[in-house]
């Protein structure tokens, strides 16, 4: 790095003409990796005169916004002599890659209106800035100025129309374009099958992918992703292996992450250590994304200990990496949970309210108080005004009949002004969708439902039913047992 610098330093200090030193620029700004690389090689450019040559300041734009200096990147910009329509495209992808739609979707109505015409690269950048920022409306105007300039025929320029609709929610517009385009490559079917995947139909997206004359790995990782976000795990693990099968495709860390999630529902054990096997092989142990994945596949799957292995093993470790191992442990039984308990202790940040959450929920499940007042103190800390928190500690204490505590916590809640969300479920009876919250009385069958209920309780309790009472203790109706509340709240 100093030999590197130093050189900057010599370079920018040696007496040659405008025209000599570009080619050892270009090559030097391929290597910057700070901003005083940057700096130097623009005061350089400065001094010789170079910011009319655009295709070295493209060049000088494009290593701005890969190192994150975008404010530099635009101080380039406005000072150049004659920007043309290479140098504003370039700007103008510099700003998307920076996550700065809006300045994006300025710069080019401002170039436009300076009299450059945009072209096929000009608008798959701001089609992308577009989509970020959401703007149906707007990207229905660049639409029709990409019609007005006769691009609508490109098939880049197309393809980011596609994606555009997609992002935007409107994945009917989508496949019209895309209908309506004879010579679709690869891109354009993936981007269409993506385009379902995001509105979370994934049969569209499935009867998409089948049409397709030919495929390639994102073809079916977008696929297999969308399958096991939709939790339809058997069918992510399918066109995993048919991926393999049929195309001879090596899956990508994408494909891996979406089939060790599934894996993960289904507590496909085989397969998930074959994915920890291939990992191995290809060298992908450093890959974090992953070794969280496997992590919580290997927990979910019921072998903590190949889980606490990987976790071990782990030179760096994330957030998420921490949040995942101490959740399986959590999920595992006392013995385990006690083991949580003493990683959390041992962590090198604060834990966060996923943690404390996951402790909780498994203080619940093995009923141990102590652990979940622990949690509690930490996540109202966090989490002030969320009440399931509250509830979920509650369910602890009436586990226990530790009423006295139940009491003194809907106390507390009452103080901090926390509300209790009522918990909500629907039905689909003959075409009508029916939904319920607990104490709702604005349904038309009200008096029916409760009447039938309470018919219910009264059969239960003549059969020997005893309910549990930890369901939601915080939320009793008035007049009924206990018993009857919980019953009903079961129910609802």
């Amino acid at each position: 790095m100093r030999a590197r610098l130093g050189y900057l330093r010599r370079f920018s200090s040696l007496p040659l003409p405008a025209s000599a030193p570009l080619p050892h620029l270009l090559s030097l700004l391929s290597r910057c990796s700070t901003f005083g690389h940057i700096a130097q090689a623009h005061a350089f450019m400065i001094a010789r005169g170079l910011p009319g040559d655009n295709l070295l300041l493209a060049k000088f734009l494009h290593a701005c916004s890969s190192l994150g200096f975008r404010g530099h990147a635009l101080l380039a910009f406005d000072r150049a002599e004659r920007p043309d329509v290479y140098l504003l495209n370039t700007m103008i992808r510099c700003l998307c890659r920076t996550d700065s739609a809006e300045h994006a979707m300025a710069l080019f109505n401002r170039i436009q209106g300076a009299g450059l015409r945009p072209d096929t690269y000009s608008f798959p950048s701001v089609l992308k800035a577009v989509a970020h920022l959401g703007m149906l409306e707007l990207g229905r105007e660049v639409h029709g100025q990409i019609t007005r300039f006769g691009l609508d025929a490109d098939i880049h320029v197309s393809t980011a129309l596609v994606v555009m609709y997609s992002d935007c929610g409107e994945v009917t517009d989508a496949r019209k374009l895309f209908d309506g385009f004879q010579l679709r490559d690869v891109v354009m079917w993936n981007a269409m099958t993506a385009g379902y995947v995001k509105v979370g139909d994934v049969d569209s997206a499935r009867h998409v992918f089948e049409q397709m004359p030919k495929r390639n790995v994102v073809s079916w990782t977008t696929v297999i992703a969308g399958f096991a976000d939709a939790t339809r795990s058997d069918e992510a693990i399918t066109m995993f292996r048919r991926m393999q099968l049929e195309d001879g495709i090596e899956p990508d860390e994408v494909a891996l992450l979406a089939v060790l999630s599934a894996c993960a529902n289904l507590g496909a054990l085989d397969l998930g250590e074959w994915i920890h096997r291939f990992i191995g092989k290809r060298g992908l142990c450093k890959t974090i994304p992953l070794m969280n994945a496997l992590i919580d596949m290997y927990a979910k799957s019921g072998n903590i200990h190949k889980a606490l292995e990987v976790f071990e093993d782990m030179k760096q470790r994330s957030v998420v990496t921490w949040t995942t191992v101490i959740a399986g442990l959590a999920s595992h039984g006392l013995g385990c949970l006690r083991e949580a308990r003493d990683l959390v202790r041992h962590m090198p940040f604060e834990p966060n309210g996923a943690i404390w959450g996951a402790l909780l929920a498994a203080a619940r499940s093995h009923g141990d108080a102590e652990l979940g007042e622990l949690a509690l103190r930490r996540l109202v800390e966090i989490e002030p005004h969320n009440s399931g928190n509250y509830i979920l500690l509650s369910n602890i204490y009436a586990a226990h009949e530790m009423w006295d505590d139940v009491a003194r916590l809907r106390k507390m809640m009452k103080e901090k002004g926390v509300m209790n969300v009522p918990g909500a479920s629907s039905i689909e009876v003959d075409g009508a969708v029916h939904e319920f919250t607990s104490r709702d009385g604005s349904h038309p069958y009200f008096d029916r439902i409760y009447g039938l209920l309470h018919e219910m309780s009264g059969h239960l309790k003549m059969i020997g039913y005893v309910p549990k009472h930890h369901s939601d203790v915080l939320d009793f109706e008035e007049g009924l047992t206990a018993e009857e509340n919980v019953i009903v709240l079961q129910s609802m």
